[in-house]
């Protein structure tokens, strides 16, 4: 039911995407959720019980590590949920699975700090509730799924009413109809009207390794990767145990399965360490004295990647910083911050909870900073926080803009709670305007709006819309300027070219000569300009 849920999902995340409520290409809701099912997808297939109780946690597993975005966010607190509702059966009937399901909604309305109905958790909570009125007459679990899903379609038709801009952009909520296709796929898995896919079928979203040979001494010569699977691991035990064997160690998961990454000397060692705990899989053991880990962890879906390079730490120190940007610009600006860890992403790929761990793992510092630069990332940074046993602060910037003004309002002399108070009144201080194209025609705040033409957008709300570029940015700072402005940085994506940016900028000049503008190649995709107004 899990597998062929995933291919539900696959086969309509485009449908998913096109309901994003900005007609901007960035509608990344399906594809989020359709990677995180992928994950979980990919989990069951490898786990060797028949188990309902054991699969259950392997979906919940495997999509907490591949959760992606708020929506894939809030799927694997779905998963985990249900996961806690079979605990203990072989075997359901409509009433188990209707307490499953909603175990599954409470879970993840207990995840987010500010549930808002209209959305995924609206669909999935009304749906469990009718679901536990459906099983006290209904025994039958095709009929019983059937009706279920027919409640779940109601209450996503009625997303519109609960949220204004659903109803504007003329919408249902994109998170509740990729939990839909999820039940549909579930269903055909029962009736036989949908093919399961297949083992080779289920996207591999684990990490690829670029290895380049270079001279020098390395101190732990074998980078050794495992999956334990166990009945009951003492994950906090194990970590004790393994630590003096080497460094760069990942240790995550339950007490069921634990995802182990360390470079070591003794990869034997480690694994019967762990092969105390339970059986081993997925075993990648690599020697790095002959071959140089320029450690780059990539995930493409289609030709977006996300890139992580990774470069460790020996000496603890007092602050680290992990951030998410998209463009070479981008990457290079943050670095010269000192900025430990920039992960790839952004829009139309959003960096998985694994993602995170994984930058993590790899910075050696008493506190670390993350800095997700975007709100629909902000959940899988702070779900990974929560996995990690280190002492992590996650910054609610939205943009690129309120990410470096987190930056600059940092100090190092500062406590970690000073410095969190500093850089999040710091973001709020910000302006962030971008400028991207429609993907598709509808209707904002009396906007019309059609596919192709350019869009200004100013925290959030559409401001202006044409059809030439220069004329919308300047349209766009007329809305956003006030007289407290200071400061314009204009960061100009690849799309756009130096000269034409810079006739911008001697129009921007001449129209606020009071107002100090800065010009910083982002090299960002499909957003023509970012502008920070301070």
């Amino acid at each position: 039911m899990i597998i062929s849920g995933a291919q539900s999902l696959e086969t309509n995340k485009e449908i998913v995407n096109a309901l994003n409520v900005f007609p901007v290409p960035d509608g990344d809701t399906g594809t989020n959720m359709s990677l995180t099912m992928q994950s979980a997808a990919k989990e069951v297939k490898g786990t060797q019980s028949d188990l309902l109780e054991d699969i259950a946690n392997a979906a919940a597993n495997g999509s907490l590590m591949g959760a992606r975005g708020n929506s894939g966010v809030i799927l694997s607190q779905l998963f985990r949920g249900f996961a806690k509702g079979v605990k203990g059966k072989s075997q359901i009937h409509t009433k188990d699975l209707a307490e499953a399901l909603k175990s599954g909604a409470d879970t993840a309305y207990k995840a987010v700090m500010k549930p808002i109905e209209g959305t995924i958790l609206t669909v999935a909570r009304e749906s469990a509730e009718a679901a536990l009125i459906i099983a006290n007459k209904e025994k039958d679990i095709v009929t019983f799924i059937e009706k279920v899903i027919k409640y779940a379609e109601k209450s996503l038709s009625r997303t519109p009413e609960m949220l204004k801009v659903l109803k504007d952009a003329g919408v249902v909520d994109s998170g509740g109809k990729g939990l839909v296709y999820i039940y549909l796929g579930a269903l055909g898995a029962i009736t036989g009207n949908m093919p399961v896919i297949e083992e080779e079928a289920i996207v591999d979203n684990s990490y690829i390794h670029n290895i380049e040979e270079i001279d020098g001494e390395i101190e732990f010569g074998y980078c050794t990767e495992f999956i334990i699977r166990s009945s009951a691991a003492d994950i906090n035990n194990f970590k004790k145990i393994i630590e003096g064997y080497g460094d760069s160690m990942l240790v995550v998961g339950n007490d069921s399965v634990v995802k182990v990454h360390i470079h070591t000397n003794h990869p034997g060692k480690v694994m019967e360490h762990a092969l105390e705990l339970g059986s081993l899989s997925d075993i990648k053991i690599d020697n790095m004295r002959l071959q140089h880990r320029h450690e780059i962890f990539k995930q493409t879906e289609d030709k977006n990647n996300v890139n992580t390079e990774i470069v460790i730490e020996k000496e603890m120190k007092k602050y680290g910083f992990i951030t998410v940007t998209m463009g070479e610009g981008l990457t290079k600006i943050f670095r010269d911050f000192t900025v430990d860890h920039v992960i790839e992403g952004g829009q139309t790929m959003n960096p998985s909870t694994e993602d995170f761990v994984k930058a993590i793992d790899n910075i050696n510092a008493e506190t670390i900073f993350i800095l997700p630069n975007n709100s629909n990332i902000f959940m899988a940074a702070s779900q990974a926080k929560a996995i990690s046993s280190k002492n992590i602060i996650v910054i609610p910037s939205k943009s690129v803009p309120q990410g470096l003004s987190a930056l600059l309002a940092f100090n190092l002399e500062s406590t970690p709670e000073e410095n969190e108070e500093t850089m999040i009144e710091a973001i709020k201080a910000v302006k962030t305007g971008q400028v991207t194209y429609a993907v598709r025609d509808t209707s904002y705040n009396d906007l019309e709006i059609h596919e192709g033409d350019i869009l200004g957008i100013g925290d959030s709300e559409i401001k202006s819309v044409g059809e030439n570029i220069k004329e919308v940015s300047i349209e766009l700072i007329e809305e956003m300027i006030t007289d407290e402005s200071e400061i314009i940085t204009i960061f100009y994506g690849s799309d756009v070219t130096e000269e034409d940016t810079r006739e911008l900028l001697e129009v921007l000049k001449n129209k606020y000569e009071d107002i100090d503008i800065e010009l910083y190649y982002g090299g960002q995709p499909l957003y023509y300009y970012i502008f920070s107004i301070e």
